[in-house]
């Protein structure tokens, strides 16, 4: 089986790769039948040469290979016929800009696998980027509420080379004492911990953090029950609210009248109550002054994520009292940050355990028969139709939804 790792081709470009020259090594020692074919790339963070000097070969040419991996989209005019592919391919949640990516994965009789379908037994998620995006999305957020207030100036993630870089450059800087709330305890919110942790910010309790003033920077991490409740008043289970989200609303407000900075790391599933409304933000007493809308869901749980921000221009004002853009100078605005790619912004690093992940969890089930059911389960098209799973998509793939 010849697998080839593909160039990236998505506009803006991504330096991200499933595998580092190290790791890809590491495969085919581990599985010596594997051969391995990496396409040529004048973007990705590691060259050409870093593969070729490792002995693996780097060419123009992928139609031998059986298996293709990539991280973004791959544009339609690139997907090779009756191949296999794995990429992010932003089409399971209907999104009706890429309906025309998954009608030419049918069309051309592609098994396409996406990797956020990579789950286990229990439907958990295997691989993805999401400690990355937590860990560039807490820099930005602090980043952004130095450069709102003249405070200091950070470079951008983009700029340094590691998540070790980015801690260096936090620690030389003084913080007042601000509360910071972070929600979300998956892969993203305890990316966004690691570097509060790692500089050294104080982690408090929720009553704490409420009821408390401190003179050091301070900040406290939500689950789900702490920033919603059921309607009825009844304390249930996180399980009750992962099951019947309409019975719940937003408990956020308590937050907002004693928070600086909110971190959004948590995961916003269909029909949940909107975590941060514009009500909230307008209210005479909320404090908030920036917002690092780290799971980036536009005009969704978050009112202030009226739009994606870029690597390239991370940072807008929000005026609650509009509902509208403005310069985060403003007096009046929210300082938000909601790049929706932020793991580009470290790409060795996400480089690294992406294709730690991948090696451990998917790697081993083209040889070993599938015996956990991976592939079976992350497999969206087969024979040029949906596979039973993905049978959902049916209507979307017909131009109905």
């Amino acid at each position: 089986m010849t697998f080839g790792i593909i160039q990236e081709r998505k506009t803006p470009p991504d330096r991200r790769v499933v595998f580092t020259p190290e790791e890809l090594v590491r495969l085919q020692e581990e599985f010596p039948q594997a051969k391995i074919k990496v396409e040529t790339s004048p973007i990705r963070f590691f060259k050409d040469e870093e593969y070729a000097t490792l002995g693996l070969e780097v060419t123009t040419d992928m139609s031998t290979c059986d298996v293709l991996l990539g991280v973004k989209e791959v544009p339609v005019d690139a997907l090779i016929p009756n191949k296999k592919y794995f990429f992010f391919s932003h089409t399971i949640k209907k999104q009706p800009y890429n309906r025309k990516l998954l009608q030419a994965v049918l069309d051309k009789n592609i098994e396409l696998y996406d990797h956020e379908t990579i789950v286990d037994a229990n439907n958990r998620r295997l691989i993805g980027f999401g400690r990355y995006a937590g860990i560039v999305g807490s820099y930005n957020g602090l980043r952004g509420f130095g450069m709102k207030y003249e405070l200091f100036n950070l470079p951008k993630a983009e700029t340094l080379n590691s998540r070790e870089d980015l801690i260096a450059k936090l620690k030389r800087q003084t913080l007042p004492p601000i509360k910071i709330v972070l929600t979300g305890k998956g892969k993203v919110g305890m990316g966004a911990k690691e570097i509060l942790d790692a500089i050294k910010i104080k982690e408090i309790t929720v009553e704490q953090f409420l009821t408390k003033n401190y003179s050091e920077p301070v900040y406290v991490q939500l689950d789900v029950l702490d920033y919603n409740k059921r309607k009825d008043g009844q304390q249930l289970s996180k399980q009750d609210f992962y099951n019947n989200p309409t019975d719940y609303v937003s408990d956020f407000k308590r937050f907002t009248k004693v928070s600086d900075i909110f971190m959004a790391g948590h995961f916003y599933g269909n029909n949940s109550p909107f975590i941060l409304t514009q009500e909230m933000l307008k209210a005479a007493d909320c404090k908030l002054k920036v917002v690092a809308d780290i799971s980036c869901d536009v005009n969704g749980p978050i009112a202030c994520t009226i739009k994606a921000s870029t690597i390239a221009d991370p940072f807008f004002g929000y005026l609650p009292y509009e509902n509208k853009e403005v310069s985060y100078t403003h007096p009046g605005s929210i300082l938000v940050m909601s790049v929706d790619n932020l793991p580009c912004e470290l790409p060795k690093d996400a480089s690294e355990g992406f294709g730690e992940m991948f090696m451990e969890h998917v790697i081993p089930a083209f040889f070993n028969g599938d015996q956990q059911g991976i592939l079976q389960r992350a497999k969206m098209t087969e024979n040029g139709k949906l596979t039973p799973r993905f049978a959902y998509l049916q209507d979307y793939v017909d131009g109905k939804e």
